[in-house]
């Protein structure tokens, strides 16, 4: 077994494959409409969904937002440099809602970004 993705589900699906692909240098993988549902699906990830775990952007044409609950707690994603990446996040117009330090009781440095529908992406650096 392995885990294939996680699934999120986007007000806009353009908007969020601009952040996942440009502002996380994402690939969008595939995407497709399924008309009679009335909902687009989109797979971002940095490596092909044979290989690696994704995100699968889900778009439901009627719903612009949704309300995200306590429940969910954020996603993460391993950088080089966490405080050049949140630097990068805020240069393109992105949130930084945690900025770059060394977590509260170790030493690992995190920061915490929210992607556009505000679902938290943890930048974790690499040791």
């Amino acid at each position: 077994m392995r885990l294939l993705h996680t699934m999120l589900r986007v007000g806009d699906l353009d908007r969020s494959i601009a952040f996942y692909t440009e502002l996380l240098g994402m690939k969008l993988l595939r995407r497709q409409d399924y008309p009679d549902g009335k909902f687009t699906l989109a797979f971002v990830g940095y490596t092909d969904e044979r290989d690696g775990t994704v995100i699968e952007l889900t778009h439901n044409w009627d719903t612009p937002s949704y309300d995200l609950g306590n429940g969910f707690g954020h996603l993460a994603v391993e950088v080089e440099d966490a405080y050049a990446a949140c630097d990068k996040i805020k240069a393109q117009g992105g949130t930084v809602v945690r900025e770059a330090g060394p977590m509260k009781h170790g030493t690992t440095v995190i920061a915490f970004v929210t992607d556009p529908d505000g679902y938290k992406i943890e930048f974790i650096q690499k040791k």
